[in-house]
């Protein structure tokens, strides 16, 4: 039998501890989106709200205080600290408008980018090895891609429900490993 030190199992410990509090976060998230998907979205904007406005805050205090930066980078900083302000505090006026904006761009976004990636899938389609799957990966980006595109709030709708499955299968799996992390194979 193998004696670890104390270093060595402080730090499996701090894994686990890590892995288990990171499982049960992700859990709680999916439930929370499952359940009350609204809501979550809006909390979700309202983070990113708060994001704006502290970023924002930021780049205002560089250009205020920042007195080795030149004339116009100062008034660059000041100028995009105010926009950030401003978008942050539109977002909180309009939690609910912002999140259904958000959602409809992440949608679109990705749809965009499904078929871009299937596009580029085709054009690898000479180097590729598995011909067959390179196709039907391709078609299916290009398919899921206008999909989104012509029904962008559905597709954001159940883009969602899919990250709430994903979170709750994901946090149990971290707990298990949290639990399993650093056992010695028998």
């Amino acid at each position: 039998m193998t004696t670890i030190s104390p270093f060595e199992q402080s730090s499996v410990n701090g894994i686990r501890t890590a892995l288990g509090i990171a499982g049960v976060l992700a859990f709680i998230a999916g439930i929370l989106i499952l359940v009350w998907p609204g809501q979550t979205a809006a909390i979700v904007t309202g983070i990113l709200a708060i994001y704006a406005i502290a970023a924002g805050l930021v780049y205002a205090g560089l250009g205020i205080f920042a007195k080795a930066k030149g004339g116009w980078a100062r008034v660059g900083h000041i100028v995009l600290g105010l926009l950030f302000i401003v978008a942050g505090i539109v977002a909180f006026a309009n939690l609910g408008a912002t999140t259904a904006l958000l959602a409809l761009f992440v949608a679109v976004f990705i749809g965009i980018s499904w078929i871009i990636e299937g596009i580029v899938s085709l054009s690898t389609l000479g180097d590729s090895p598995s011909k067959v799957w390179t196709v039907i990966f391709a078609i299916i980006s290009i398919i899921a891609g206008v999909y989104l595109l012509f029904s962008p709030l559905w597709g954001a709708v159940v883009l969602w429900w899919l990250l709430g499955i994903m979170l709750i299968v994901m946090g149990i799996m971290n707990v298990v490993r949290a639990f399993t992390f650093g056992k010695a194979k028998v």
